[in-house]
């Protein structure tokens, strides 16, 4: 009969640890994000006034805790898991694990800037998500092969570079979740919950807040697709060549 053997080592437990809580994390943002854009947005816009202003508060509420909470666990444990991969490939390339995290920061975070930058007009053809999904792919791309040329000194595996740019996608994808979506609803939430109990107007401005947080959630949405492939491409599908 086969026997369990728990590995007793801290450092294999720990690792472990970070994948499956990035697992859980993940699993949580992931599946909310899925339901915001395929059931959620549909849903409300066949609401009137009056149902909504009962039910978007309290449903938005909770489901944004999770949602945004997720987002950090997801993105930190595969951080920690991650550094360990540069960690180990560079002890044994001899090679340095900041030019990555730097590249990986740097890289990723003005990506996110220039994409935010993007919807801060709110007119024109910046307002048309087909323009913005263009303009976005273009960014990711050219992040995707900055980080890429940066970090090809022959030490970093196919994992590292994989994860690094997939990661780089989460890691924007948690930008926008604190930084634009967040930010965004916590204020709607508080619109709709007065207009319902007081009767008090809509500000102007919302309905050009509520499309930019849609934008952003919709770009999300999209990412997640490629994040996932390089995720899983990370310890199965060695398309860097290492």
């Amino acid at each position: 009969m086969n026997s369990i053997n728990l590995p007793s080592d801290l450092h294999t437990n720990l690792l472990m640890m970070f994948r499956w809580l990035h697992f859980v994390g993940g699993i949580t943002w992931l599946g909310l994000l899925y339901f915001f854009n395929l059931v959620n947005v549909p849903f409300m816009k066949g609401l009137d006034a009056g149902t909504k202003g009962k039910v978007l508060p309290s449903l938005m509420s909770r489901a944004l805790w999770w949602f945004r909470w997720a987002s950090v666990l997801t993105v930190l444990m595969g951080l920690a898991y991650w550094g360990e991969v540069i960690g180990s490939d560079a002890r044994n390339g001899g090679g340095s694990a900041g030019v990555v995290f730097g590249s990986f920061f740097a890289i990723w975070t003005v990506t996110w800037v220039l994409m935010y930058a993007c919807v801060i007009p709110g007119k024109g053809p910046l307002d048309n998500g087909w323009v913005l999904a263009v303009i976005y792919a273009v960014l990711v791309a050219a992040a995707s092969f900055l980080f890429l040329r940066i970090n090809n000194h022959e030490w970093e595996s196919n994992q590292l570079l994989a994860i690094g740019i997939g990661g780089g996608m989460g890691w924007m994808m948690m930008l926008n979740v604190w930084g634009v979506i967040w930010r965004i609803q916590k204020r709607i939430i508080q619109w709709t919950a007065d207009n319902a109990a007081n009767g008090t107007p809509m500000p102007e401005k919302a309905k050009a807040m509520a499309r930019q947080a849609f934008l952003m959630s919709r770009a999300n949405f999209v990412l997640s697709f490629p994040l996932l492939f390089l995720m899983g491409a990370a310890s199965h599908y060695p398309m860097f060549g290492r």
